[in-house]
């Protein structure tokens, strides 16, 4: 069997259109699915709407509800957690993710020739500010962080149960679990896919998590800011003692009558911002080193219903 997690927020929109698409999936596949939606503290009535539409189907499913928005990546955490199958698949909300991409995960997965499969996009529908940016950033991530994550990065990917257990293992905070994937390593295969525009909604994914994602991305991953400070502040030591040796000479021979009250600005903004960067920098480790001491857990479960077949279950 396979568990699809379906985080879910802000997606009351697509819900009709979503449990369809896994009935007709689970009917393909002969019943050989379950389906755990996250609801993670979304703000419109997709709770409601998948309770309803849920205990309607047949469809052999999970609806959990985390007790705030905890963000994408723990609620998908929380769905392969509480998934029963064999292997294990994400799934988006909206379908811009083809639903027959599961059945190309399984495939795979089940052929024994991969642990880990991930969606690699072919092209996206997307604005050109948008694609310009994603792609500058995977190129960028890829290059100096974590060169074996697909070009344009992954929004879905599937995983036997072994790497399952593994990542559910690691319980690291505002870490990207994207991230954790290529790093537990195992078997991949990539397959490739056309995502969709968008059919209904907006996106939830705005700047500021976007922003949050690039941060745990480089910093849970990687010590490539701390090394690129350092080699900033030798080249600024280096530059400030040239300067300085030109400026003293220069003093010395009456080249200079007045202190250059430019220069003594320029050189105080550079420096006074180059130290700002490097708190900041060191600042955001510290602060994860610190999330991650209190023990605190990634999500919280505030009620699990499960839908199928037979009687109804409230956990």
């Amino acid at each position: 069997m396979m568990s699809i997690v379906v985080p879910v927020f802000g997606n009351a929109s697509s819900i009709e259109a979503l449990v369809d698409a896994l009935v007709d999936l689970d009917r393909e596949l002969g019943g050989e699915i379950e389906v755990v939606f996250v609801v993670d503290g979304s703000p419109d009535d997709s709770y409601g709407l998948l309770h309803r539409r849920l205990s309607q189907t047949r469809l052999d499913a999970q609806l959990i509800l985390l007790a705030r928005n905890f963000g994408s990546f723990p609620a998908i955490h929380a769905g392969l957690a509480a998934g029963r199958g064999d292997l294990f698949a994400v799934m988006t909300a909206d379908l811009q993710e083809p639903p027959d991409l599961m059945k190309r995960f399984r495939e795979a997965l089940a052929s024994d020739a991969c642990d880990v499969v991930v969606g690699r996009r072919l092209c996206r529908e997307d604005p050109l500010l948008g694609r310009l940016a994603s792609r500058a950033f995977w190129g960028l991530y890829r290059r100096f962080v974590q060169p074996e994550v697909s070009p344009g990065g992954v929004d879905v990917f599937g995983l036997t149960r072994p790497v399952r257990d593994q990542i559910v293992g690691l319980c690291e905070h505002h870490s990207s679990l994207v991230g954790l994937l290529f790093w537990v390593g195992f078997r991949r295969e990539e397959v490739l896919y056309r995502r969709q525009a968008r059919a209904s909604g907006k996106s939830a994914w705005t700047l500021r998590k976007k922003l949050a994602y690039l941060t745990d991305s480089v910093f849970s991953f990687t010590d490539l800011p701390i090394k690129v400070l350092f080699r900033i502040g030798v080249a600024g030591l280096l530059f400030s003692m040239i300067f300085g040796a030109l400026v003293l000479g220069a003093r010395l021979f009456g080249a200079i009558s007045v202190p250059g009250y430019s220069a003594t600005v320029l050189v105080v903004a550079f420096f006074g911002a180059l130290n700002c960067l490097g708190l900041g920098i060191i600042g955001g480790y510290i602060w994860r080193t610190f999330e991650n001491t209190k023990g605190r857990p990634n999500y919280i479960v505030a009620s699990r219903l499960t839908f199928g077949p037979g009687e109804r279950r409230v956990g």
